[in-house]
């Protein structure tokens, strides 16, 4: 069974950095893509980065530039590294597994809350 488990979230103030983990069981983490995606109160989820298991990222335009995602494959862990925060970037981050072929199930941990304060 997969297990994917977020952790870093908390308070911060606004211009400030955070640093969120995903560390991932039950699946074999390097043939994964894995993504950071949020929800904000009263808006639907976004996508935020995403890492292929070839190491190739890309980024959501609102946080391009602020945010880096990166993967260490010997601790089966996922980073977000989120810098320069803004009060938008407020919301609960999702980590997502799913192996590269169409039709994948995608796996998701419980969600870990950033609060951006101005």
């Amino acid at each position: 069974q997969v297990r994917l488990v977020e952790s870093g979230g908390g308070l911060v103030q606004a211009g400030g950095s955070l640093r969120l983990s995903c560390t991932s069981s039950g699946t074999i983490f390097s043939r994964n893509a894995m993504a950071w995606y949020r929800r904000a109160p009263g808006k639907q989820r976004e996508l935020v980065a995403t890492i292929s298991s070839s190491v190739t990222t890309n980024y959501a335009d609102t946080v391009k530039g602020r945010f880096t995602i990166s993967r260490d494959n010997a601790k089966n862990t996922v980073y977000l590294q989120m810098s320069s925060l803004k009060p938008e970037d407020t919301a609960v981050y999702y980590c997502n597994a799913k192996l590269e072929y169409v039709g994948a199930p995608n796996y998701w941990g419980q969600g870990t809350q950033v609060t951006v304060s101005s």
